[in-house]
This record gives C-alpha cells, structure tokens and sequence, in this order.
C-alpha cells in the first residue's frame, strides 16, 4: 500500500508535520508522566512528613488513577466530538493547575483530592493521542506513531524520576518542585494548541504532498474495511477482540503501574538506594523502557511494511515482550544483588514497553471516527489497574512486610498478557 500511496502524492517531497505533531505528543506525555510519578518519587519524604504508613500511602497513589480512570471513555468521546486539539490544550493546562496546587497540601487527605484533580484532567490526552494517531498517520506508520504516543510514559517516568529528585534537592523542598512542574506543564497546554491541528489540510505547515499522501492513505485503507452500518458504539463490547484489548492492556498496566507507584520505595527500603541514587536508578530502569517502546514500534512497522500481516506481527511481538516479562520479573524476586536488580527491571520495562503499540488496536478496530471512544475504553480498563495495584501492593507489602508477594503478581499479569494479546484479531475492522 505504501508504494501506491507514494505514487499518487506525486513527485513533491511530503512535509513531515505528522512526525513533529507525534514528537510533540511524546513530549506533552512525557510531561504527564514526570506529573504523575513525582508524587512516587516524593513519597518518602512525604510519608514522613505526614506520618503515612503503607497501606494509607497505597491509597493515595492510586487516588490520581480513580478520576483517570473514571475520565478515560468521556473524554475519548470528547475527542470523537470535539476533535483532538481542544481536548489536549485544555486536559494540559487544568492538569499543571492541579500539579502546583499539591504543594499546598498541609496533610494526606488534601494531598489525595489534588491527585484526583489531577487524574481527572490528564484522562482525555491518550484518547484524543490514539485519535490524531488515526488521523494523521498511515497504516504502516502507526505503529511509531503509537509509540511516539505511548513513549512518553516511561521517558516522562525516567525524567520524572531525574528532575524530581534534582529539583527537591536543588531547593530542598518537595513543594516547589511540584510547584515549578505545575507552572512549565501549564506553558505546555499553550503550545499544544499552538501547533496541533486536527486534520493535515487544517495546518499551515502541511504542504499538498504530504495531505495527499495521508489522504490517499486513508482512502485506501476505508476502501479495503467494510462499512459501518452505523450502530451504538456499544456494539463493540460484543467482540472478543475488544474484551481482550481492554483486559491485555489492563494486565500491562499493572506491571507498569506497580513499578511506577511502588518501585522507589521498593529500591529504597529493600536495596538500601538514597534519594540520589534512586534518581539514578529510576532513570536508567524508566528509560530503557522508552528506548524499547521506540524499537518496539520501528520493527513493527518495518515489518508491516514488507508484508508482515497484522495478526502476525503484534501477536508475535507482544508474545515476545510478555514472555521476557514475566522471566525478568520473576527473577528481581530471588535478587539480592542492587545492580543486577536494576539491570533486571530495566530488561522489564525494555520489552514490557512494546506493548505501547496497542495504542494501534483502537484505529484497527473502530476505524478513525470512533477510534477516540474505543482508545477511552482500552484505557478505562489499563486504569482499572492503576486503582487497585498501587492499593493491592500497599496491603500486601504491610501484610507480608516483604515484597516477594508483590513481584509474584507482576510476573502473574505478564502472563495474562500474553494470553489476551494472542486473542485478539488484529486484521478485522469491527462493524459496528
């Protein structure tokens, strides 16, 4: 397809906006995800400041995921409605907001109501992203389009890990680095909708060559799916491939989730790492994971591009990455060694971040006028892992006092993973 495509968009050389449009987007994640992780990183000094213990500090990391969660389809459908540009500008700004009005918190509880102002706000930026994926990319680049998108995670979670630290170094306060995050995210909000369009003919850097080219993309792909015949989007929830892609990427959240909410205080109580080294460590796990996201995506889209059909491509590539998984995680429970603990959950997070790629399914599924809705749904169920992980380890962790059991349901989810990915029809669009 894509040699017709290319032949079609004439001899001019297409911009290149979509690619810059998709940078962004892993920029502004990036962003949310150094955000969110701050309050992990933070939460030793916090919990003593506040006097939280264990299973109360579970709560309130999992309170950010309660409004995310509960956000994730209305605010799909608010980019299915209102385009993609709006929904991100605005879910940027009100998100900074929230970040800086955590530093205010005098104690735990107002601290677990900004987290949910923050959750609540940062919900609709990955629907609407799967949506500008659907538009603004062909099928054989949506694979890095996804994750651009979804790379943002574990960059945002390294950086945040890094500038987190430095910043609560550099002023010796938790507060205004929380503060100053909050004010620069705010900044971002601006430039989101500075630069983003929503369609390739509505930018004014896109030139005819590389409109044609996505058009012409599109057109193809509309012309080989069946029609819509136009039903209730709740139509979807009678395909397995829906119930799978929910689930699958719920059981990947719940290692990436665990690891994000629990991981600095598990390197700090169990492997003895300061505020500084955690930093370090936490860059370096977090960052191998957007290295792989990015790998990830390439071979998948190389693949497609040679001929590789869609079924065979992801099953196999998320079959891989679910396996080394579970073998990775499963083996930092019998390490005592920190170094090779480190070494260990950065393999983790190297493959576990291929699945950033489901980002693709949603398009795949719904075609682009309900891609928002569906990725609101995948999303729902990856944030059902968010609620109750960070909660479920909090107890187990109190209960045990080791966190032996903890990693035993990381290696469990890799597992299910693996047989939710293998289950979906990656080839089928969904009449609905």
């Amino acid at each position: 397809m894509s040699d017709q495509v290319i032949a079609v968009a004439g001899a001019a050389r297409p911009s290149s906006v979509r690619w810059k449009i998709f940078f962004l987007m892993l920029f502004l994640v990036s962003v949310n995800y150094i955000d969110r992780a701050s309050l992990s990183v933070a939460m030793p000094l916090i919990s003593k400041e506040f006097s939280i213990e264990p299973a109360w500090q579970g709560v309130i990391l999992s309170s950010f995921f309660w409004t995310y969660a509960f956000m994730q389809v209305p605010g799909g459908m608010l980019a299915d409605r209102f385009k993609p540009r709006i929904v991100i500008a605005l879910a940027t700004v009100f998100w900074g907001a929230f970040q800086a009005i955590a530093a205010l918190a005098t104690n735990s509880f107002v601290l677990l109501l900004s987290r949910l102002g923050l959750g609540a706000s940062e919900a609709p930026i990955y629907p609407a992203g799967g949506k500008l994926n659907g538009i603004w990319m062909t099928q054989t680049e949506r694979g890095r389009g996804a994750t651009l998108l979804d790379g943002g995670a574990p960059l945002g979670a390294a950086l945040g890990s890094f500038v987190i630290t430095w910043l609560i170094a550099a002023f010796n306060s938790w507060r205004m680095a929380f503060v100053i995050a909050g004010v620069g995210t705010t900044l971002c909000g601006l430039w989101a909708w500075y630069y983003i369009r929503n369609a390739p003919r509505e930018h004014p850097s896109v030139n005819e060559a590389e409109a044609r080219y996505i058009e012409q993309a599109h057109a193809l792909e509309d012309a080989a799916a069946p029609a819509s015949p136009g039903g209730s989007w709740f139509g979807y929830f009678r395909y397995r491939s829906v119930w799978c892609m929910c689930l699958g990427w719920m059981f990947f959240n719940v290692t990436f989730y665990g690891l994000l909410t629990w991981m600095p205080t598990y390197l700090f109580n169990v492997h003895n790492l300061d505020i500084k080294s955690l930093g370090g460590a936490s860059f370096i796990i977090f960052f191998s994971g957007f290295v792989g996201e990015l790998i990830g995506g390439w071979i998948g889209d190389r693949w497609r591009s040679s001929g590789g059909s869609p079924n065979l491509v992801y099953r196999t590539l998320f079959a891989i990455a679910a396996v080394m998984v579970t073998i990775s995680i499963f083996l930092v429970a019998y390490t005592s060694n920190a170094v090779l603990v480190v070494v260990l959950l950065s393999s983790t997070l190297f493959f576990l971040r291929w699945c950033g790629m489901y980002w693709v399914i949603p398009a795949a599924l719904a075609g682009r006028e309900k891609s928002g809705f569906l990725g609101g749904c995948m999303n729902l169920g990856g944030n059902i892992a968010g609620i109750t992980t960070p909660i479920i380890i909090g107890f187990i962790v109190q209960a045990t006092g080791s966190y032996f059991l903890a990693l035993m349901y990381f290696a469990f989810a890799g597992v299910a993973l693996l047989i939710c990915s293998t289950l979906i029809d990656y080839s089928r669009r969904l009449l609905v």
